[in-house]
């Protein structure tokens, strides 16, 4: 038992480092369900296979500049920063085109008849993917070209040590995270966006195209997915078509953990439950004799949204924030 607790004490950065990274993660893509939300009161389940797109984009872009020989002669926070911009601009456009597409013929329809046409795109963006990759690739798995700097280590203390890309992870989403924010609170397209989710009616009235902002929405929520695609792929180096579905479905159990259709609801989500499961998944076992082990992490972040659905089905920050515009 000594040697346990020893053990749990040692291993404590470590995991805790984890679920900050993963936390961040679902954090980018919590905030795309909890936008769309917030303005249209829509879960947007296509939103997993959007963000797996980035990641696809990014990849992509990774492996033409490493068969032109530019992926280790340009300086690699250039190449980060392209790939960054590119799967968030493919995320991004693919969520516009799915709203007008999908979702903006629906817009007055019963609030089933949309989500059941959310689950739709979602399939066919999953097959969509895949075809694409066989016809192009011909792979089904693809794994993202290895930048060398990105895997040094330092060691911080005597039991953690951690990578480059571990840092450009948390430091990306931390500024992307911190530019939303500024974007929604400091700007007009934030007082817009506000203002629609507030009443779109009135919001009309005033002169916002409600159309236009909402397609901004979209547009927002999803290069944040696409920009948590590519860290995702650069910290975990494969994926496939379906690699969007957990993170997609906890990235929601985020949103809802936090208090669907609020944004600063949506980091605290993200981060609780990357931490929780990041510490199941460590501790599980050694607190349950081996018993339990890291393959039930995925049971205990649903059975936290259950929880939270019968407990606090607002969430810890409550639900749809409505601010005046």
């Amino acid at each position: 038992m000594c040697m346990d607790v020893a053990l749990l004490v040692r291993i404590f950065p470590e995991v805790l480092l984890d679920g900050i990274i993963l936390g961040f993660m679902y954090a980018l893509i919590a905030l795309g369900y909890t936008m769309v939300y917030g303005v249209l009161e829509f879960i947007n389940f296509a939103h997993s296979e959007i963000f797996i797109v980035g990641a696809f984009v990014g990849v992509e872009i990774l492996l033409g500049l490493k068969s032109v020989g530019l992926l280790d002669g340009l300086p690699w926070p250039i190449v980060l920063v392209l790939v960054l911009i590119a799967g968030m601009a493919a995320s991004g456009l693919l969520a516009v085109t799915v709203e007008r597409i999908a979702y903006r013929p629906l817009r007055n329809a019963p609030r089933l008849i949309p989500l059941i046409s959310a689950i739709g795109i979602s399939f066919f963006l999953q097959d969509l993917i895949r075809l694409v990759e066989s016809l192009w690739r011909n792979a089904f798995n693809m794994v993202y070209p290895t930048i060398d700097v990105l895997n040094l280590r330092f060691e911080l203390t005597e039991t953690l040590d951690v990578s480059v890309k571990s840092l450009v992870v948390i430091v990306g989403a931390v500024l992307m995270l911190w530019a939303l924010h500024l974007i929604v609170n400091r700007t007009k397209v934030g007082t817009a966006i506000r203002a629609v989710a507030e009443d779109q009616a009135a919001a009309s009235l005033m002169g916002i195209d409600v159309n236009r902002i909402i397609s901004l929405t979209f547009l927002i929520g999803g290069a944040m997915g696409g920009a948590a695609g590519v860290l995702f792929g650069v910290q975990y180096g494969l994926i496939n078509p379906y690699s969007g579905f957990i993170p997609g479905l906890k990235a929601f159990t985020a949103a809802v953990l936090g208090g669907i259709g609020n944004i600063p609801g949506a980091m605290v989500g993200g981060l609780v439950l990357g931490l929780l499961e990041a510490f199941a998944a460590s501790y599980l076992s050694l607190l349950t004799g081996g018993a339990f082990g890291a393959e039930y992490k995925d049971i205990f972040a649903f059975s936290v949204l259950i929880l939270i659905l019968i407990f606090r089905p607002k969430g810890l920050l409550g639900e749809v924030v409505r601010e005046r515009a």
